[in-house]
């Protein structure tokens, strides 16, 4: 059948054409761009897929520059620190040279208070000057804000917290066990030691967590003289003693698990049994002896040991990790260390039931340190003051001492000041400065550290899907384009032929 007004086959070889170029022209502009996605037609829900997963991509970098510029700041902080331990360490031969009275002369003296007094200032300048762009570290500006704190609450460290925008963290404890001293009551039934004979001795050795003394004792010794004579060593035992009625309380200094009182009565001098003996402090009452003795002194040829006892607690119902009367817990919203004060039920003790400790209400370093910006992924740790005036901070007689009362004129100075709580504040401003490096230290590799880590292979996992999604395959589309080029040729010839077809119907007509 011969046709000229309407050309089929002409028709068919021109869209087969146009296909053909399509086709030709995809596979050029993904070998061009290198994309196999570049429109919204080209595969709508890969495109989707493939933006969410850049979207990804950039949020990803953006922590791992984050968790870099955190190392960068702790870096810097930790800097300023190890420049403080080594001033704290030349103070602490410095206070060991000042106490050989005995062989320095008072211009020596003078000048280790020079140089003590040099070396707080440079704490205190280099806790000032530390900073990341302008913003000091070291100064208390990314140390935590608080209200409402309890009186129960002796001290406090927060050591990380984080916070919702805008939103307070209380911080409440519930005491379910009082911290304790270990001790015990001495009964001699009066207030005067009644021995046998007047050639008779009382002869006791105390223990206690620093060391042991052997103490002796003639019939007719006061109570207030046997008290004295403990006392006057109770730096190398830690064991103190006070008059109670007509015994003698013997106690450990500090409270907790690690503190005990050894009683050994290595004479008891013919001392009436009827009326003295050992007795345990009341298990609920440590301010009254237990009615039942433990002992008489005449029984007493072995050591008898009492331990103290760590406080049980829970801090915003996570199970503590006590010592003595201090609480802490370490999780990712809150990491806080809480001394309770004395009171309550033991004179040493404090209050079971509940205590509202304090209100977090900002402050610290925050850390943005994963794609997606909520508290999960954000990281938060206080870094205190550690100007002289707020480390090394020492109890000694009701009376709180910080490293920066060893300057010259203060109270624990080296001249004419207490050189052993000097050493003390030292000791315990060293103690504060390790540890803060030591959280610093731990921060950086197991938090930064880890986190970089693991957020660079979460980038590589997501490029490679998104990568998988909207990059071109070359193999793939030079093998297409090879196709596409020869079904164009082959499509165009075609074309051609279906063009003069038409022309073989004037052979017809003669």
């Amino acid at each position: 059948m011969s046709r000229i007004n309407t050309n089929v086959q002409s028709l068919i070889a021109q869209r087969q054409l146009g296909n053909n170029n399509k086709t030709l022209n995809v596979s050029l502009e993904r070998l061009s761009t290198g994309l196999r996605v570049n429109r919204g037609a080209d595969d709508p829900a890969g495109l989707i897929g493939s933006e969410n997963l850049r979207a990804e991509k950039t949020a990803l970098t953006a922590a791992i520059s984050n968790a870099v510029r955190a190392e960068q700041v702790v870096g810097i902080a930790e800097g300023g620190l190890t420049e403080i331990s080594s001033l704290l360490n030349e103070l602490e031969g410095l206070v060991t040279t000042a106490a050989n009275t005995a062989g320095l002369s008072a211009e020596e003296k003078d000048a280790n208070q020079l140089q003590i007094d040099s070396i707080l200032q440079s704490i205190d300048r280099i806790a000032a000057s530390t900073n990341f762009q302008g913003t000091s570290l070291l100064n208390g500006n990314f140390d935590y804000q608080t209200t409402g704190i309890s009186s129960e609450v002796s001290s406090f460290k927060i050591n990380g917290a984080k916070l919702e925008d805008g939103t307070n963290r209380e911080v409440d404890v519930l005491v379910t066990g009082s911290a304790q001293v270990g001790g015990y009551f001495l009964s001699f039934g009066g207030a005067n030691l009644d021995l046998g004979a007047a050639t008779d001795q009382f002869k006791i050795e105390v223990g206690g967590l620093e060391g042991t003394r052997e103490l002796s004792f003639a019939s007719g010794t006061a109570l207030t003289e046997i008290r004295d004579a403990v006392n006057s060593f109770t730096d190398v035992t830690g064991v103190k003693a006070t008059v109670s009625g007509t015994g003698i309380r013997l106690e450990s200094t500090e409270v907790g698990s690690d503190e005990f009182v050894s009683v050994k009565v290595l004479d008891d001098g013919s001392i009436a049994t009827l009326t003295s003996g050992l007795y345990e402090f009341d298990a609920t009452d440590t301010n009254t002896a237990n009615t039942t003795e433990v002992a008489d002194f005449i029984a007493l040829a072995n050591a008898r040991v009492d331990k103290g006892q760590d406080i049980s607690a829970t801090i915003n119902g996570i199970t503590a990790t006590t010592k003595g009367a201090t609480a802490s817990i370490n999780t990712d919203f809150l990491q806080v260390e809480i001394e309770l004060a004395i009171g309550g039920s033991s004179p040493n003790g404090q209050n079971l039931g509940n205590v509202d400790a304090f209100t977090i209400t900002g402050g610290g370093a925050d850390f943005q340190l994963a794609s997606k910006v909520d508290i999960a992924g954000k990281v938060s740790i206080g870094i205190g003051n550690v100007a002289a005036r707020t480390i090394g901070s020492t109890l000694d007689g009701g009376t709180r001492f910080f490293l920066s009362d060893l300057a010259g004129g203060k109270d624990l100075n080296v001249v004419d000041g207490n050189l052993d709580v000097a050493q003390k504040a030292v000791s315990e401003a060293i103690r504060d400065i390790t540890s803060l490096r030591g959280r610093l230290g731990a921060f950086n590799k197991n938090t930064i550290g880890t986190t970089i880590r693991s957020l660079g292979v979460s980038l590589e996992n997501v490029t490679a899907a998104e990568s998988a999604i909207r990059d071109a395959d070359f193999a793939s589309e030079t093998a297409e384009l090879t196709r596409s080029q020869i079904l164009v040729s082959s499509t165009t010839n075609a074309l051609a032929l279906a063009n003069a077809q038409p022309q073989n119907v004037l052979s017809l007509l003669g």
